[in-house]
């Protein structure tokens, strides 16, 4: 990866930016990107969710058909929007999104050309995050060009690990990219934590796969775990975070608890002594 010169103009101090990543698709990265959004909105804190996807799942999640996405992050990584004009309201009070739209899997191709094509993201935001505690960004299920304007924007990245086979591996893999792009672009970028999706107690691959994933990377690891549970699966059909369509569910709570265990590890962070480290 070339060397970069960060960007001088940082995102505001106040406000956290989180990206959420794992190169492998269908491990509860945009379901847990919604519904952790949700759970730090209902706590007082305005959230911004960007939805980095081409996919848009995370827009239609939160109830925003396409026909809806007149502007979208497409826009603001090619300069033809702010991200004021980039953002939209959601059904969850206090929580604000970026949407995205099938034409932003040509942003790849078109930001070739463009100078400080890693820095896209972080710029935008830059000048417009502060009104924000949180900026979360819902990456691609891809290490591209798109995910790398998350890491470079980002204070540090949660990764969503499904309980299965080849799970380690994948991560290990996200993990050297982290560290590429802490030394070459953004020195700031940490691993915030993993959190174990998609989790199985009548399953022993799930209790062992678990169990390797905290022998091998610790306390990163979160406590909280994600169920498997029909009603997160049912929720996007709806246009709606599963804490809307249905808290008492198993994994309603498992995400309230996932957004305190969240909040408590941000402020570890403030010490730097104690934050979970790779």
């Amino acid at each position: 990866m070339a060397q970069t010169n960060p960007n001088s103009d940082a995102v505001p101090a106040a406000t956290r930016v989180i990206a959420i990543a794992n190169q492998k698709g269908g491990v509860g990265k945009t379901t847990t990107a919604i519904n952790l959004a949700t759970a730090l909105a209902a706590t007082g804190r305005p959230v911004l969710l960007i939805d980095l996807d081409p996919q848009g799942n995370a827009s239609t999640g939160l109830g925003i058909n396409r026909a809806m996405r007149a502007v979208t992050a497409y826009h603001l990584l090619l300069g033809e929007a702010n991200l004021a004009e980039a953002t939209t309201t959601t059904i969850v009070p206090g929580l604000s999104l970026v949407p995205s739209a099938v034409d932003l899997a040509g942003a790849e191709l078109e930001l070739i050309d463009f100078d400080r094509r890693e820095q896209r993201l972080h710029d935008a935001l830059s000048a417009g995050a502060g009104a924000f505690a949180y900026v979360l960004i819902d990456c691609p299920p891809s290490l591209n060009l798109l995910t790398l304007n998350a890491l470079v924007s980002a204070d540090a990245v949660l990764v969503p690990l499904q309980c299965e086979f080849f799970a380690l591996e994948g991560v290990s893999h996200l993990i050297t990219t982290v560290e590429r792009v802490r030394q070459g672009l953004n020195p700031r970028l940490s691993v915030q934590g993993i959190v174990l999706t998609m989790f199985d107690r009548r399953n022993n691959l799930s209790e062992q796969v678990a169990g390797d994933v905290r022998a091998y990377f610790g306390e990163t690891v979160y406590s909280t775990v994600i169920p498997r549970n029909v009603r997160v699966s049912e929720a996007p059909s709806h246009g709606r975070p599963v804490l809307l369509y249905d808290a008492k569910c198993s994994g309603s709570e498992a995400y309230l608890a996932l957004a305190t265990e969240f909040l408590r590890r941000e402020q570890a962070a403030d010490a730097p002594s104690a934050s979970p480290a790779i």
